[in-house]
């Protein structure tokens, strides 16, 4: 199984935080990071995003075919998030548009099997990959692309 983790791209400061759009440059993050999806990411993928507005603007730079989701929303935990993906054994690629401190969470949890709390850059898409080797099943952390990276 596939799991990519994307941070929302810069969003403006306010109230309510469900209702925070995109700035310029989170626009300018999401198209980039879009755009290596389209080159990189598995073909065959289910997307899920928290409802609030800047995940959705971040989404809609790569795709409008996705799920909303309150698993993945402002309110979520890294349980519930990583339950909604269906991690480890839906199979597939699951792509998941959310928030920090969430994806820190899960991210740590998927690495060490502990809530150490990483950060995830805006815009920031984290990729893991379960695989078998000799048997066991392993977590593989395949990618961490930031949007300031990218052309």
């Amino acid at each position: 199984m596939d799991l990519l983790l994307w941070r929302h791209a810069e969003a403006e400061d306010g109230f309510p935080d469900a209702g925070r759009a995109l700035t310029a440059r989170g626009i300018k993050q999401a198209a980039k990071m879009a755009q290596w999806l389209r080159e990189f990411a598995p073909k065959e993928l289910r997307i899920l995003v928290s409802p609030a507005r800047r995940t959705v603007q971040t989404a809609n730079a790569f795709s409008e075919q996705y799920e909303l989701s309150e698993e993945i929303g402002t309110a979520s935990d890294p349980q519930r998030l990583i339950a909604a993906t269906g991690w480890p054994g839906a199979g597939g690629a699951v792509l998941v548009v959310g928030h920090q401190p969430t994806l820190g969470s899960v991210a740590s949890l998927l690495m060490t099997g502990t809530d150490d709390g990483l950060s995830f850059k805006k815009g920031a898409l984290w990729w893991f990959v379960l695989r078998e080797r000799d048997g066991e099943s392993e977590t593989v952390l395949k990618a961490v692309v930031q949007p300031s990276l990218l052309p």
